[in-house]
């Protein structure tokens, strides 16, 4: 997992997104920059479409994602 701590820049509000991980400061959520990304769009294409977050958010959200992910059983797993 990387370094950073996602904690500083993901944020979940009810009052924002309907509680969905965000940029702080924003209605990016994270679901939207993993989609973009696996969809084949770069960091640097992320950046250009959302010129307020930075490299950093983009980074958080990925690291964000992976720490969930870490946390949940496997799908059909027995």
């Amino acid at each position: 997992m990387a370094n950073m701590n996602y904690k500083e820049r993901i944020i979940s509000d009810h009052k924002i997104m309907l509680g969905k991980p965000v940029i702080k400061g924003t209605r990016i959520t994270v679901e939207l920059i993993l989609n973009k990304l696996s969809a084949g769009e770069s960091i640097s294409d992320i950046l250009s479409a959302y010129p307020h977050i930075t490299k950093e958010d983009v980074m958080a959200a990925i690291d964000y994602a992976a720490a969930v992910i870490s946390n949940e059983e496997m799908v059909g797993s027995k």
